[in-house]
């Protein structure tokens, strides 16, 4: 039988990071600022605190779960 490098915990934090970064991302989205109507809500701590926060931790799950080491 194969031994593959990741077990199924590996793969589940992968996933768990992957899901926090697109959610992040998603934070981060929203409508601009034009020439005729400026929008305050681009400095939204939303925006600017919580969303790179939160793929920041996703990234970082992400690592976890490649450098974790499968059990025997």
């Amino acid at each position: 039988m194969k031994q593959f490098a990741f077990d199924r915990t590996n793969y589940i934090l992968i996933a768990i990071g992957v899901v926090a970064v697109v959610i992040g991302f998603f934070l981060m989205g929203g409508a601009g600022s034009t020439e005729a109507k400026f929008n305050y809500d681009i400095f939204s701590a939303t925006r600017i605190r919580v969303a790179p926060a939160v793929c920041f931790l996703g990234f970082i799950f992400m690592i976890y779960g490649i450098m974790h080491k499968p059990k025997d």
